[in-house]
């Protein structure tokens, strides 16, 4: 069995985390020695990009909030793994890990099924934002496996755009916009929207994005697709902003300046993550027609 493996582990410190590293190295240094598979170790802090090239597994040792931090540097080829280091079940004070689709616990098994090909393969979509600036460079913001906000850098002033998709052209103003995958609905979407009670179609899940302007004045709020939408095609955001920035999934903010022109939509590198007890879909059944 010839595989590269990267561990990426959450280090703050705390005994629970350090006693998941423990044993989840105990259980790779076994299959090392069997096997002859090669295993790196990082830290979340000092992860780089470079890390992530020519591996066969990526392991993600944490909970969510380290997965979408360091999934943005992996690409559509490399398989993921999470395992959550301090599960819910064991806590209230643990991480719900809804992309974690193992733990120490099954982490023996789950590891073997995943190098044997055995595992069940999740192809997430991800958003991504395109930015030309005035001058005509493009940059590429980082891929968002949950959400992706547009919006001033100063939070104590109002966001001003032009707003196009499809037909939809309009001037506003709100806090921000706010995009979100379908699965990436859980994580913030819901606070900002309401969404509750609705059901999207199976078939939309992986080529549709929801789109929300938070806090838009409410005379403003109308059902055009301006306020909020369920939608496939991009979002293209104009910016009448001294300066805005793109932030994807919480983490790394990309900067632009007013003329700046952002195109939004599912058009970021599909993330491939490993689950082990059903799909990632079987979790949220309860949105979906």
């Amino acid at each position: 069995m010839d595989h590269e493996i990267l561990v990426v582990y959450k280090k703050n410190f705390e005994e629970v985390h350090d006693r998941s590293l423990e044993e989840v190295r105990s259980v790779l240094d076994s299959i090392v020695s069997e096997t002859g598979v090669s295993v790196g170790y990082t830290a979340r802090e000092t992860v780089r990009r470079g890390d992530f090239t020519g591996l066969d597994l990526v392991i993600v040792l944490g909970g969510d909030g380290t997965l979408t931090s360091i999934a943005h540097s992996v690409d559509d080829k490399t398989p993921v793994m999470g395992v959550n280091s301090h599960p819910r079940k064991h806590g209230e004070e643990g991480s719900y890990g809804f992309y974690m689709g193992s733990d120490p616990s099954t982490f023996s098994e789950d590891v073997m099924r995943a190098l044997e090909g055995g595992a069940v393969e999740n192809v997430l979509p991800r958003l991504q934002a395109e930015i030309e600036t005035t001058s005509g460079n493009i940059i590429r913001s980082d891929p968002a496996l949950n959400d992706l906000l547009v919006a001033n850098t100063h939070q104590y002033q109002p966001s001003k755009y032009s707003l196009k998709r499809g037909g939809l052209e309009t001037k506003q103003h709100s806090s921000g916009c706010l995009f979100s995958t379908f699965l990436g609905q859980g994580a913030w979407f819901r606070h900002a929207a309401d969404v509750e009670g609705l059901e999207f179609p199976l078939e939309e899940v992986d080529d549709h994005y929801l789109f929300v302007a938070r806090e838009m004045p409410r005379s403003d709020r109308s059902d055009d697709g301006s306020y909020w939408e369920w939608v496939s095609e991009p979002t293209v955001i104009t910016s009448d902003m001294h300066r805005g920035y793109v932030v994807c999934d919480g983490w790394d903010e990309t900067h632009f300046t007013r003329g700046a022109t952002l195109t939004v939509g599912l058009n970021g590198p599909t993330l491939r993550l490993l689950t082990f007890r059903g799909s990632i879909l079987e979790g949220v059944s309860q949105w979906i027609a």
